[in-house]
């Protein structure tokens, strides 16, 4: 009731007014909220000091980032739109920014760049999403607004409210096309292809962002750990109680209690912190199996370059990092990351530069916090697409230069380009490079999808014409090479449907043998193993095949079978179950001697000694337990066969032998046969002075209230009850067997007619 009296209190001091709601392109403000009456300090707010669970197999909350699971974020950024669009969840509230709109779930909030830039969408989605954009300004309430989950909650429909369907261009299944494009896919001609190999290789081979193997071990080891801005909203309540660790239903976050900023920025934090720390891991894994080249996830820290609830990763993160980037200093290896599709420099949008200047700021800072050394300080790059044409790509690289020269010197210094499988060739993008001093990156894939015709052949060969130039854009600069490969699925037809990766790749483009290549493939570290395999790389005697769901390379929890409580049983069950009992202690005596084997936490999830990490192409399933088939039981059988006991058997035995004995409803009469066969309960049953053919019937317990109405059927079963004045010599003698039995029930009725004279 107290708390209820001071809610109405508050409604009575603040009245409810209404707030607009700014239109996209304008700053975007924090909603108000409303201010709660303490009544002492010590009931003020207190970050949840519990430590935040960050296994997903544990905390549904922790998801992983979408783009970490695609081999390069390169995917057309309006296909995620159209899929969302289709399934509703685009509407006029959801592409205000500072909300958790539809940009910032697609990519994990890397990058918040507004739905009208998503390429070059020329279809009537894109005149719908535009004019979403420029749609009024709607009102809400200061309650609604003190409440961004409530917000959130109200914007969506129940059935609206589930994860947000991200499309993978790696997902299983083919991308539709119409036959005027699969016939103009068919017409272009063949790709030419240079026969040079890379050999003997000295170069790193390299995949982007998650291992596999290291993500299904027991704990999972990733840095793409992410969450929803829901969960940072929710996680500003204490929880219910603070002294145990949060669960999904028994401790949750109160929402009653009043909401902390601190708490929500610690709880976001958090996640950040467990996927840098697994940084270190994932590169003493590559280094043993001979991989020295690795993508950093953009989903590391989750919303840091949010324009509401972003944040600077030093302090509270620069430990972290520098440990990981000691490491790889160790170990030679070289990291780089991938800003994603939305973080554009050539938008004519203000909007949508902003945005990328802060995640840009955000990938340069995590880079700089490294403190690796010199030379792969400067390795580490950040590879950036132009992104959409706008309808002039001359206007558009115009503006690209501008932004550009307003970079932070930082931000310059990592800056590369890479050409694109949409609409920005090796020729659009080499001049620029050249003029401005950045660097070029060579994407083969994305070559073979787009490039001037005019100038140069499909495939490898006519491509090696310019490598010339396009390593003059590293050297310049002081920093090492590097180049993408991947390989379109092999029932790729379409542009569209090329642009989908391949897990694995067949061969080696024809770059140098001292080229950094990053692998861009669905399977990641294992389509390295599969060309180490092939061509004999170094490295590729290192690892060996897994055993299928099997691994030893974890510690298992030790399960302690429960003391059952012994059930009272009959002396025949006890009598017959003591052999049983006495084999299962044994078995638990045995199990008691035998203690697993503890493995150190530093060669956890490495793959053992036999370095069993290696899955053939397609056997991703055995990177998992085998999965428990429940088989469904028959519905008209299960009744039968559910409840069947050693006990139930025996039981329903001695009621057949009785049955045999006894005479069902009525005393055997004329044409009866009397059941003579012998069952074991027959044999065991002692002989007694009975009179054969009378059953042994069992009164039941008459009501002294009820009387026993008189009808037909007792007096005919009065009429065909035998004798039994019969002295005891004639009842001792053996009788015959009779004829088939017949009902006593039944009359004899004659059906022959009668003479009427």
């Amino acid at each position: 009731m107290a708390k209820r009296k001071r809610l109405s209190t508050l409604a009575t001091e603040q009245p409810l007014t209404t707030i607009p709601i700014p239109v996209p392109g304008s700053k975007t403000v924090p909603p108000p909220s409303l201010k709660r009456r303490r009544t002492s300090q010590r009931n003020a707010p207190q970050p949840n000091n519990v430590p935040l669970i960050t296994n997903p197999n544990e905390n549904s909350n922790i998801i992983d980032g979408p783009q970490a699971l695609r081999a390069s974020p390169d995917s057309d950024g309006s296909a995620g739109i159209v899929k969302l669009a289709k399934a509703g969840m685009v509407g006029e509230k959801q592409v205000q920014r500072g909300s958790e709109d539809v940009p910032s779930l697609i990519n994990g909030g890397d990058s918040e760049s507004p739905l009208s830039d998503l390429s070059d969408m020329d279809s009537p989605l894109k005149k719908r999403l535009i004019t979403l954009e420029a749609g009024q300004s709607a009102k809400v309430n200061v309650e609604d607004a003190a409440s961004p989950l409530k917000q959130i909650g109200r914007n969506m429909k129940k059935e609206e409210r589930k994860e947000p369907q991200f499309l993978d261009p790696e997902a299983d299944g083919e991308e539709e096309a119409d036959e005027e494009e699969i016939q103009a896919a068919l017409s272009r001609p063949p790709p030419v292809n240079s026969d040079y190999l890379p050999l003997p290789w000295k170069g790193r081979l390299g995949y982007a962002c998650l291992c596999t193997y290291l993500r299904f071990s027991n704990p999972p080891v990733f840095s793409s750990r992410t969450c929803r801005i829901a969960s940072i909203l929710e996680n500003r309540h204490p929880l219910k109680d603070p002294s145990q660790p949060p669960h999904a239903t028994k401790n949750r976050p109160d929402r009653d209690e009043p909401a902390d900023v601190a708490r929500g920025q610690a709880y976001v934090e958090s996640i950040g912190l467990a996927n840098a720390m697994d940084v270190a891991k994932m590169l003493r894994w590559n280094d043993r199996y001979g991989i020295k080249f690795m993508r950093l996830s953009s989903e590391m820290f989750p919303f840091a370059s949010h324009e509401v609830y972003g944040y600077k990763l030093a302090p509270f993160a620069s430990e972290v990092l520098a440990e990981a980037g000691k490491v790889a200093a160790e170990l030679g290896h070289r990291l780089t990351t991938h800003p994603g599709q939305f973080t554009q420099l050539g938008s004519p949008r203000k909007e949508v530069i902003k945005n990328a200047l802060r995640d840009l700021d955000y990938h340069a800072e995590l880079l700089s916090l490294l403190k690796m050394p010199p030379q792969q300080n400067r390795d580490a790059v950040m590879i950036l697409h132009m992104g959409g044409v706008f309808g002039d790509k001359a206007a558009t690289l115009d503006r690209f230069r501008e932004n550009y020269k307003n970079l932070p010197q930082g931000v310059k210094g990592r800056l590369v380009l890479e050409n694109d499988d949409v609409s920005w060739s090796v020729h659009d993008l080499l001049p620029v490079c050249e003029e401005l001093n950045i660097p070029l990156v060579l994407d083969y894939h994305h070559h073979n999808i787009i490039f001037d015709a005019d100038k140069i052949r499909e495939g490898t060969k006519d491509i090696v014409a310019l490598y010339d130039r396009i390593k003059a854009t590293w050297t310049r600069k002081g920093i090492t090479q590097k180049m993408h490969y991947s390989e379109p699925t092999p029932a790729a037809i379409t542009g569209r449907q090329r642009r989908k990766h391949s897990p694995r790749v067949a061969t080696l483009p024809p770059c140098s043998p001292d080229m950094d290549l990053m692998i861009e493939a669905k399977d990641k570290e294992q389509a390295v193993f599969e060309l180490m395999r092939v061509f004999k790389l170094p490295g590729y005697g290192t690892f060996n095949d897994m055993i299928p769901h099997v691994r030893k390379d974890d510690n298992k929890p030790v399960r302690i079978p429960k003391k059952k409580t012994p059930k009272k049983k009959s002396k025949k069950v006890k009598h017959d179950d003591d052999e049983l009992e006495a084999a299962e202690e044994a078995i638990v005596d045995v199990s008691k001697d035998k203690t697993p084997q503890v493995i150190l936490e530093e060669e956890v999830g490495m793959g053992g000694p036999e370095g069993r990490v290696y899955w053939p192409p397609g056997m991703e399933e055995w990177l998992r337990p085998v999965k428990r088939v429940v088989i469904k039981k028959d519905p008209g059988n299960s009744a039968k066969k559910e409840n069947v006991t050693p006990a139930k058997k025996r039981k329903a035995a001695a009621e057949a032998a009785e049955t045999t004995v006894k005479v069902e409803d009525d005393v055997a009469g004329e044409g009866d046969v009397i059941d003579t066969s012998v069952t074991p309960a027959k044999k065991r049953k002692p002989t007694s002075n009975k009179i054969p053919g009378v059953k042994k019937t069992k009164h039941a317990k008459k009501d002294p209230d009820t009387v026993p109405t008189p009808s037909t059927s007792n007096e005919e079963l009065s009429e065909a009850l035998p004798d039994l004045s019969r002295d005891e010599s004639s009842a001792q003698k053996p009788t015959k067997a009779a004829p088939a039995r017949k009902s006593s029930r039944a009359k004899k009725m004659s059906y022959v007619e009668e003479d009427d004279s």
